[in-house]
C-alpha cells in the first residue's frame, strides 16, 4: 500500500547538547627543540544547543530548529510547526523509540488526525533518514568547527541547513552486489 497523493513522510529526530566548542591556540613542542604552531588540545565549551531537524523523505529537505532542551514541550513545539508547514497534507512521521517521542497516552496525536507516528524497531534508529543527515552535518560543518558561543553555532548550522538545501534530493537506498569467493581445495593430511 502506497500513500495518498496528499501526503509527505518526514523523518525526525534531535541531535541534543551541540557544543560550542573554541579551541586554544597553543604550540607543540617537540623533542628535537623545535615548536609546532597550531592547535592544542585544549577547548573552551562556550555552551550548547538541541537541534530538532526533519528530512522530508521525498524531497530530501531538511527542516531544523534549535532548543535549549530536549523534552516533551520542544517536541511537540516543533511538530506543530512541521504541521504549519504542511499544512492540509496528511504527515507521516518515522521516529525512535525515544520516550520523548512516545507517551503513555497521546493527546497531541488525538487533536492531529493527519499525523501518523511510525517508530523503527528499538536499537535501529539508524534506519531513520535524518541520522544520515546529522552525520552529514556533523562530518561537514562541525567537525573542527571554532564558535565563540552558541548564537555562532546556531547561525553556522541555519546556514549549512540553507546551503544543503540549495541542491537537495532524497536519499536513495542502495545495496552493492556481493559475490561469493571460490574456496581454494585444503585437503586434511
Amino acid at each position: 500500500m502506497g500513500l495518498p497523493d496528499n501526503a509527505v513522510v518526514l523523518s525526525v529526530d534531535e541531535k541534543p547538547s551541540i557544543q560550542a566548542l573554541e579551541r586554544a591556540p597553543g604550540c607543540l613542542n617537540l623533542p628535537n627543540g623545535r615548536a609546532m604552531i597550531g592547535r592544542s588540545h585544549d577547548y573552551k565549551r562556550n555552551g550548547t544547543t538541541t537541534l530538532f531537524a526533519a528530512l522530508n523523505v521525498g524531497t530530501g529537505e531538511v527542516t531544523g530548529r534549535h532548543y535549549k532542551r530536549r523534552r516533551r514541550l520542544e517536541f511537540l513545539d516543533f511538530m506543530n510547526r512541521m504541521v504549519k508547514l504542511h499544512q492540509g497534507k496528511e504527515i507521516h512521521v518515522v521516529l525512535d523509540n525515544l520516550s520523548t517521542h512516545k507517551p503513555k497516552r497521546d493527546l497531541w496525536l488525538a487533536r492531529h488526525p493527519n499525523v501518523h507516528f511510525h517508530y523503527t524497531p528499538t536499537y535501529t534508529s539508524w534506519l531513520n533518514q535524518i541520522e544520515i543527515w546529522f552525520s552529514i552535518l556533523s562530518g561537514k560543518s562541525l567537525k573542527g568547527g571554532l564558535f565563540g558561543g552558541v548564537l555562532e553555532l546556531i547561525a553556522h548550522i541555519d546556514a549549512f541547513i540553507a546551503s544543503y538545501s540549495e541542491d537537495v534530493r532524497p536519499f536513495v537506498w542502495t545495496k552493492s552486489v556481493v559475490r561469493q569467493k571460490r574456496m581454494k581445495a585444503c585437503f586434511a593430511v
